[in-house]
């Protein structure tokens, strides 16, 4: 699930020698603190946005770590021309609210090719930024499910509480990106891969579906979980049969063997060791119908 949010700048100027230090970290020339220009981004925080989505408070220290090194490009557009800058230190803050945000610290060369974009920021203009960035899991702030498997739905209120999809499991950072319009409500959120939109089936139904969608991927989710029970069932049902068999593999073995078949494979896999197990163990009664006589004539004297 990739993700693009809002943030902010906070400040700029030239940096000091230990800013310089992390910079160069990332030139292949050494630079000087007169060749650079350096200025904190706001890249995103914990609170609820316009999308009702908002991030894990957790997932922040990894994003930190993630966006370190990560480039500043323009609209989001993904080409070597539209790089203007890098982000060279990352730290969660602590807000007086009580919220938790991922500031970041970049640099961008002092040249004439990026003298328009220096003044934009010192003149307020580029003020807003937004982040790209790719999220393993949207949990429901309601329930704790993943978003999309549940009957909540974001935006709407549940016993006093707005749902909202939490995001969590940060898996990569992309860019940050200056934005021509982040203040407008319809910019505070997208979610866009390298090639176009992206989206996990859940969230596409959640965003676009109807109830009656909804409800049928909440079936097939549910289902679905009975199928992998049943499947777990199979497979632990052969591993012990092999295991009982002394087929001369161990239980690690079996069971790699076992999660790499389909489904009619495993069942004859098992249906085979079944019979096997009944020809070594034997089964049935002791004495058939055939060898009493009768029921009766079994406890006779």
């Amino acid at each position: 699930m990739e993700i693009r949010k809002e943030g902010g700048l906070r400040g700029a100027g030239a940096p000091d020698e230990a800013r310089l230090a992390k910079i160069n970290a990332y030139a292949r020339t050494p630079l000087t603190a007169e060749a650079v220009y350096c200025f904190r981004v706001r890249l995103c925080d914990d609170r609820p946005d316009r999308d009702f989505e908002r991030f894990d408070t957790a997932a922040l220290p990894r994003m930190a770590e993630l966006f370190r090194g990560k480039t500043g490009i323009c609209d989001h557009q993904w080409s070597a021309d539209r790089q203007v800058a890098r982000i060279f230190d990352t730290q969660v803050v602590r807000e007086d609210d009580g919220a938790s945000c991922l500031m970041a610290e970049a640099y961008v060369l002092r040249t004439e090719r990026n003298a328009d974009l220096i003044a934009d920021i010192e003149g307020g203009i580029k003020k807003e930024v937004s982040v790209g960035c790719a999220m393993g899991q949207a949990r429901c702030s309601i329930c704790g499910e993943p978003y999309g498997t549940c009957a909540h739905r974001k935006g709407a209120v549940y016993d006093g509480e707005t749902c909202l999809a939490v995001l969590s499991e940060p898996l990569d950072a992309y860019e940050f990106s200056f934005v021509a319009v982040p203040a407008q409500p319809a910019a505070g959120v997208t979610k866009a891969g390298k090639e176009g939109y992206g989206m996990t089936l859940q969230d596409c139904v959640a965003k676009h579906g109807s109830p009656e969608l909804s409800d049928a991927l909440r079936r097939l989710s549910a289902e679905a979980e009975l199928g992998r029970a049943w499947r777990k069932q199979l497979e632990d049902g052969l591993v012990a049969l092999g295991l009982s068999l002394d087929l001369g593999a161990s239980e690690q073995t079996l069971r790699k063997a076992a999660a790499a078949l389909d489904d009619g494979q495993l069942q004859a896999w098992k249906a085979a060791l079944d019979r096997r197990a009944a020809e070594r163990y034997g089964g049935g009664p002791q004495l058939t119908a055939a060898q009493a006589g009768s029921t009766d004539e079994a406890y006779l004297i």
